[in-house]
């Protein structure tokens, strides 16, 4: 069954909060592709990825850099996965994928400020609901905690 987890970003940026996931992500041994909305967010976030943090490595690439398979974290601006990834983060309004059963988890990522945002991450929660997904929700608190919340 497909973990679905759904982060509402309020009080911090994509920028903050993505780096900490895919450090988690990649510690725990998983391959992950980080889906974008747009080719353009996708080569700021690949710019970023390299930069957030002068004191942490975070290894990934896109298909622009080569060698695609062997890449733990994957940046895709579409619906591919060459790396073998059983996590799949969907962010800035990346549409779900069709075969979502085939990922152990799937994180999604909603700017909680953009209606249209919010809007179209309660229909994928009723999808993921309606294809037998785990779905949990998730916000912060003042003290920038992820809490659960449904």
């Amino acid at each position: 069954m497909t973990e679905a987890l759904f982060y509402h970003l309020d009080g911090q940026p994509l920028e903050r909060v993505l780096p900490v996931l895919l450090q988690k992500s990649v510690e725990r041994g998983w391959r992950v592709v980080v889906e974008a909305g747009t080719p353009e967010r996708l080569a700021a976030l690949d710019s970023h990825l390299w930069t957030f943090d002068d004191a942490a490595f975070l290894p990934h690439g896109t298909a622009a850099d080569g060698h695609s398979a062997l890449q733990p974290v994957y940046l895709a601006a579409g619906p591919e996965a060459p790396n073998g990834a059983t996590v799949r983060f969907l962010v800035d309004r990346a549409p779900l994928p069709e075969d979502t059963e085939r990922y152990e988890r799937l994180v999604l990522i909603f700017d909680g400020t953009d209606e249209t945002a919010r809007i179209e991450a309660r229909t994928a929660w009723k999808t993921l609901k309606d294809r037998g997904a785990d779905v949990t929700y998730w916000q912060q608190d003042g003290d920038a905690r992820w809490v659960r919340k449904a």
